[in-house]
C-alpha cells in the first residue's frame, strides 16, 4: 500500500483537466452569487412596490377635502354671543343652537337646496369644535372650511363618479374647494362615512391589547425559559413540554382564537371584544416563540460563566438571575420583538374573540369593547364605499410605523442591555 502511495501520480494544476474544473468552480460561484443578487434586487424591488402603492394610496388618506362655508352666526342664532358658549354649560348651549340645522340653512343659502348633501356627517361634531374653541368666532360673520361628502372627496383627489366629478369641477371653479390635513383621520374613531372615519380608537386598543400581551408573555415565557435550561431534570415529561412548546409555536393563530373564545369568554364569561381577552389571547400565540427564544439565549451563555460564579459563592439563583439572565437578555429580547410583531398583526383570533365590532368611541378601560389595527384595516378593506380604499392603506401606514416604533424600541432595549465576555 506504501507502494502504491508512492507511485501516485502528483496532481497537474496546470493542466487543462484541472484548469477546467477551476474554471467550471469559478463560473459556479459567479452563478450563486447572481442568483444572490437577484434574490436581494427582487426582494428589494417587492419592498419597493409595497411602500410605493401603500404611501401613493394612504397619503391621500391623510388629506380631506375641504369646502368653504360662509356663516352668519348672529342671524343665524338669533342674536348669540360668545358669553352664552364660554364656561361649564358650553356644551348645552350649542345643543341648544341646533347646530345641524344652522348647518344646512347656512349651505341651502350659499349652494342652493340640495347643499347640505355637499357635506359628510363629520361636519356639525366640525364646527362644535371650532366655536368650543373660539367661542369669539359666533359674534359675526365668518368662512369655515368643512370636510365634503365622501363621493367629492374622492372625486376631487382622483377620479369619482361623474355626476361628482361634475360637481366638484363647478366648486372648483368658484375656488371654494380646498385640501387640507385630516385630523379627524388621527383623533376619530369607526364611523359609517369614509370622510369621518378615524383610526384612534383602532390604535388605542392594539396599545391595550399589546400591553396585556407583553405583561403576561413575557415574565412566563423568560421564567418558562430559565427553568426549562437550567432547573428542569432531563426526563419523558421534559422532553414531552419541549416538544409540546416547539409545536405550539407553529399552531396557526386561529386556533388561539377558538382557544380564547372557548376558555375566556365561554368558560371565564370575560367581556367580549375586549382589550383584555384580546390581550390573553395573543399572550398565548406569542409565549411559545419567547420561550423558544430565551431557552436558545440562555443555552448560549458560556458554562464558565456559571462556574466562575459557583467557584466565588454565588447560590444557583444568583448565578442565574445576576449572571445568566442579564447576558442572555438581548437574546431574549429578539425573540419578544418577533414575538410581539406577529402578534401586532394579527387579525384572525381578534376576529374569533369578536374584536370586529363596529366601535365609534375610543375604549377607556382594558374591558371595554375594543377593535384593533388589522381588524379595523381588514373591516375597511371589505367596504364597498371608495372612499375607504385610501383610508385602508393610511391605517396600513400607520401600523407600519406604530410596527417600527415597537420594534425600535425593543432593539435600543436589546442593545442597552448587551453585554460582551
Amino acid at each position: 500500500m506504501n507502494k502504491a502511495a508512492n507511485n501516485r501520480i502528483p496532481t497537474d494544476w496546470n493542466g487543462a483537466i484541472m484548469q477546467k474544473r477551476i474554471a467550471g468552480r469559478y463560473a459556479a460561484e459567479r452563478r450563486f452569487k447572481a442568483m444572490g443578487f437577484v434574490a436581494v434586487a427582487l426582494s428589494t424591488l417587492f419592498l419597493a412596490f409595497l411602500l410605493f402603492t401603500m404611501l401613493g394610496q394612504g397619503v391621500r388618506g391623510f388629506q380631506r377635502t375641504e369646502i368653504a362655508v360662509d356663516f352668519d352666526f348672529p342671524t343665524l342664532t338669533s342674536g348669540a354671543t360668545a358669553a352664552s358658549i364660554t364656561g361649564a354649560n358650553a356644551e348645552g348651549a350649542l345643543n341648544s343652537m341646533d347646530l345641524p340645522g344652522i348647518i344646512e340653512l347656512a349651505m341651502s343659502q350659499q349652494y342652493g337646496d340640495k347643499g347640505g348633501e355637499l357635506l359628510t356627517s363629520a361636519a356639525v361634531a366640525n364646527v362644535r369644535q371650532m366655536l368650543l374653541a373660539d367661542p369669539q368666532l359666533i359674534s359675526g360673520k365668518q368662512r369655515l372650511w368643512l370636510p365634503v361628502d365622501s363621493r367629492l372627496d374622492v372625486a376631487y383627489k382622483r377620479k369619482g363618479e361623474p355626476a361628482a366629478e361634475k360637481t366638484v369641477e363647478t366648486l372648483s371653479q368658484n375656488d371654494v374647494l380646498r385640501t387640507g390635513f385630516n385630523w379627524t383621520f388621527l383623533t376619530g374613531a369607526d364611523a359609517t362615512d369614509p370622510s369621518a372615519v378615524g383610526i384612534w380608537a383602532a390604535f388605542k386598543g392594539s396599545l391595550m391589547t399589546m400591553a396585556i400581551t407583553l405583561l403576561l408573555a413575557f415574565p412566563v415565557g423568560v421564567f418558562a425559559a430559565l427553568y426549562l435550561e437550567e432547573y428542569a431534570p432531563k426526563n419523558k415529561l421534559t422532553d414531552m413540554i419541549e416538544v409540546s412548546i416547539n409545536n405550539l409555536a407553529a399552531v396557526p393563530s386561529i386556533i388561539f382564537g377558538l382557544l380564547g373564545l372557548a376558555v375566556f369568554l365561554t368558560m371565564f364569561g370575560m367581556p367580549r371584544s375586549s382589550a383584555l381577552v384580546g390581550g390573553l389571547t395573543l399572550a398565548l400565540m406569542t409565549m411559545p416563540v419567547i420561550v423558544i427564544a430565551g431557552r436558545n439565549a440562555v443555552k448560549s451563555v458560556p458554562p464558565s460563566i456559571r462556574e466562575a460564579a459557583l467557584g466565588i459563592g454565588a447560590s444557583p439563583v444568583q448565578v442565574v438571575f445576576h449572571h445568566v439572565l442579564p447576558l442572555a437578555l438581548p437574546g431574549i429580547l429578539t425573540g419578544t420583538i418577533i414575538g410581539m410583531a406577529r402578534a401586532l398583526g394579527e387579525t384572525a383570533p381578534l376576529l374569533m374573540i369578536g374584536m370586529r365590532a363596529f366601535i365609534p368611541t375610543a375604549p377607556q378601560g382594558f374591558t371595554d369593547a375594543a377593535t384593533a389595527l388589522p381588524v379595523q384595516i381588514y373591516l375597511w378593506s371589505d367596504e364597498v364605499n371608495q372612499g375607504f380604499v385610501e383610508k385602508t392603506s393610511a391605517a396600513i401606514i400607520v401600523l407600519l410605523i406604530f410596527l417600527l416604533g415597537m420594534n425600535a424600541l425593543a432593539i435600543y432595549l436589546r442593545n442597552r442591555f448587551e453585554t460582551r465576555w
